[in-house]
């Protein structure tokens, strides 16, 4: 399956956890550092997108969240578990890709949606219902 289209393959991956950035160098030399909060904000899984247009579940308090282990995904991804426990999200290269290319678009997007939400960005998640929520 020959494309003209090839998309840029990564040619290193660095987690910096004291930064909370994960850097990401691809082969067309462009390289970026992208904060784990704005990867968990725009995770690709179900739980964070919905199943369709509009469902999105619209993600606050990931500021400080920490990626503990990241795993390959075949040749093409990579699949995060942050730290609050959502490891659903599998991240392929293009994604990566197009969250360090158009970081500065996706973070007012996601400031305008907490403004019409009227959430703020440290809130944290309502709990989920039906899961183990113990009090604090």
């Amino acid at each position: 399956m020959a494309t003209s289209q090839i998309s840029p393959q990564p040619t290193a991956l660095t987690v910096h956890q004291a930064s909370r950035v994960l850097e990401i160098h691809f082969d067309d030399g462009r390289e970026f550092r992208i904060p784990f909060e704005l990867m968990r904000v725009y995770s690709p899984s179900a739980e964070v997108q919905g199943h369709g247009p509009g469902q999105e579940v619209l993600q606050t308090g990931k500021r400080e969240v920490l990626i503990d282990a990241i795993e390959a995904v075949g040749h093409y991804a990579v699949q995060p578990h942050f730290s609050d426990g959502h490891d659903s999200g599998i991240f392929t290269w293009e994604y990566l890709y197009h969250l360090g290319a158009d970081q500065a678009d996706l973070w007012s997007r996601y400031e305008q949606r907490l403004k019409e939400a009227g959430m703020e960005r440290d809130l944290p998640m309502p709990a989920k219902t039906g899961g183990s929520c113990g009090h604090h």
